[in-house]
């Protein structure tokens, strides 16, 4: 929506002709913009309550800033997720206050630290393998306004390492834990704790993990009930999950 349609809309509420609800109903479903190589959906917030999240794998350099200067023009937080340095440095350029984590290639531009969740979203992982994913976990669920702690390498290997941290496990209001190999941690988790468990398979593993296949039907078939899975390595889609659960 240009400025002019956007006017247009304001004046007819103030004539009424339209009604609030009526101008929100159609802010919900407008506008995106066309970029040619993207369509920025830029009222996702509206509908969602997240802006749309750049997924910069497969892009080039120069597409994943674009996309990335054109969003903070428009918002205040920005995620690009599945980045590299060249795409940082691009994005650097022209967006300063943009930070670049290494571990999981993620771009996050933050000028919005308001809370909004009702509790702490608390980010496990078994092993330092499975960091990139759980800190993509971690960064998406705070960039939506929500306290995350995180707790790393208390894998069942070493089961002494998990339990001294029954604090945090026990007032925790949404879990994540990310966890390759067997992917045996988030059942564990999830038999010490009322909160529900977002369990994440990572690809961290011999042969036999296939990728991350043994550790996802591992968790498919947990017998703890207050569980549920996203996809191998979704660090981003589980962070995004638990912010929803959060601020319910």
């Amino acid at each position: 929506m240009d400025q002019s349609a956007l006017r247009k809309l304001l004046e007819q509420v103030r004539d009424s002709q339209l009604s609030p609800e009526e101008a929100v109903t159609r802010l919900r479903h407008l506008p995106f913009e066309d970029l040619g190589f993207a369509k920025i959906d830029h009222h996702r917030p509206l509908r969602v309550g997240m802006p749309e999240v750049i997924y910069s794998e497969g892009k080039t350099p120069e597409q994943a800033a674009e996309i990335f200067v054109r969003m903070a023009e428009r918002t205040d937080n920005v995620l690009a997720t599945r980045a590299n340095r060249e795409k940082f440095d691009a994005v650097h350029g022209r967006v300063p206050d943009a930070q670049f984590h290494p571990i999981s290639g993620c771009i996050v531009l933050r000028r919005n630290h308001e809370k909004r969740g009702d509790g702490v979203v608390a980010v496990v992982c078994a092993g330092t393998s499975d960091l990139p994913v759980a800190e993509e976990a971690a960064l998406t669920a705070d960039l939506m306004g929500n306290e995350v702690e995180q707790l790393c390498d208390v894998g069942v290997a070493g089961l002494h390492r998990l339990l001294s941290h029954h604090e945090l496990l026990g007032r925790a209001r949404v879990l994540i834990v990310c966890a390759g190999m067997e992917g045996a941690l988030p059942s564990v988790v999830a038999g010490l704790v009322k909160a529900p468990v977002i369990c994440v398979p990572t690809s961290v593993g011999y042969g036999a993990s296939f990728g991350g296949l043994a550790a996802l039907l591992g968790m498919l078939n947990s017998c703890s009930p207050n569980t549920a899975v996203v996809n191998i390595d979704n660090g981003f889609g589980a962070g995004y999950l638990a912010s929803i659960i959060n601020q319910l």
